[in-house]
């Protein structure tokens, strides 16, 4: 226990796996229809809610509580501390469905201002100006997590609850493009010789500005939301940037190595999602298509793979992908390209189960392979 809360990343890289192979498989069950559970949150509004707030902000802050410390060279939670913020979360996931409802949603909106808190402290101690903008996303995802809460109780209006849904999704999308910026062109410039990968000013400008204005868009909504075509030429004019963006950072110049260029593969999803987005929003594609597309594609892919340099790294190993780590990436990969299309092609049943089951095969090939590496000392022997 005193290796697994030594580090942010340990415990809750290993919670995050784990919820996303026990959360596909109780979705997969009532999807089919083979069981139902009830509870606060039912169906598709369980399933879409704790993707967001269960797993992906379980890797979310794995990921922050890792480099927020290095980015600060000072402490983030560990120990008594850190076990107490698992808890939190572990509590929050079984007492939403389990109840009782209300100590449930406490929990759950506890814990995003417990991480904000986490990495706020060495951030504003080091002055690290740099990362105001991490602890200040961090904080709106908090808030729009409580307004989505407020909303399914009925303290605020109920139509609030999607909007609140969907508005953190793109402020989640927003950190994403914050850390694959920084992280992608890093890596790269580091491991590849000869790469020389940058980034623009005004590139980076209108990047951001578009998924902002993305997000405002999304919150807002009603009377106050944009004609669809001009929602769409948002997404298309955000995927042309972040596009730019990426061709900027060299991608092809990763080819080589596996734990690099599944990166710029992860953020390559990213305008197709936009893409789709905009199509969506021209009754041209279904909107299923886009969101799995952001969120099977584009987010899970780039968490899972900063998850395995990330443990690679910080455990004392060789930053080198096995077989297995190139499957288990290759295998997310097929599973968004399969449910992106099911709302498409084929038949919607069937091609659901089937990314249901590739998803899950890779987050239990991802526990086999790091699990070990998340409960054990760092092999070189040094703390963390």
């Amino acid at each position: 226990m005193r290796v697994l809360l030594s580090i942010g990343f340990r415990p809750f890289y290993l919670l995050g796996a784990v919820f996303a192979v026990v959360a596909m498989a109780a979705w997969l069950v009532v999807f089919t229809g083979m069981a139902y559970f009830g509870g606060y949150l039912q169906g598709v509004s369980w399933h879409s809610h704790e993707m967001v707030f269960g797993f992906s902000m379980a890797v979310m802050t794995g990921f922050l509580f890792a480099a927020v410390r290095n980015w600060t060279g000072l402490p983030t939670p560990s120990g008594w501390v850190l076990g107490a913020i698992a808890a939190v979360w572990i509590a929050a996931r079984v007492l939403l469905v389990v109840g009782p409802a209300s100590i449930g949603v406490i929990l759950d909106v506890l814990f995003l201002p417990l991480v904000t808190i986490g990495i706020a402290i060495p951030v504003f101690r080091s002055r690290n100006k740099r990362n105001f903008k991490i602890v200040a996303i961090v904080a709106v995802l908090a808030i729009l997590h409580f307004v989505f809460h407020l909303a399914l109780s009925g303290a605020l209006p109920a139509s609030l609850s999607r909007p609140a849904l969907f508005t953190t999704i793109d402020v989640f999308v927003i950190l994403y493009a914050v850390v694959g910026g920084r992280v992608i062109p890093a890596f790269t410039r580091n491991a590849v010789p000869g790469a020389n990968p940058v980034h623009r000013t005004w590139v980076e400008v209108g990047a951001f500005g578009l998924l902002l204005m993305l997000a405002v868009t999304t919150l807002t909504g009603g009377e106050l939301a944009l004609p669809a075509g001009q929602t769409a030429l948002l997404a298309f004019l955000a995927a042309a940037a972040h596009s730019l963006r990426l061709a900027l950072w060299q991608p092809g110049r990763t080819l080589g190595h596996p734990l690099l260029w599944m990166m710029p593969v992860a953020y390559s999803w990213l305008p197709l999602a936009l893409v789709l987005r905009g199509l969506a929003g021209l009754a041209l594609v279904v909107p299923g298509a886009w969101i799995h597309a952001l969120t099977t594609g584009a987010l899970t892919s780039l968490m899972v793979a900063m998850m395995m340099r990330s443990t690679l790294g910080h455990t004392g190993r060789e930053l080198k992908a096995s077989r297995v780590d190139i499957a288990v990436f290759l295998l997310l990969q097929l599973g968004a390209v399969i449910r992106v299309l099911s709302g498409t092609v084929g038949d919607h049943r069937t091609m659901t189960i089937l990314a249901g089951l590739i998803w899950m095969a890779a987050f239990v090939a991802f526990l086999l392979r790091y699990a070990p590496m998340l409960l054990r000392p760092r092999a070189d022997g040094r703390p963390g």
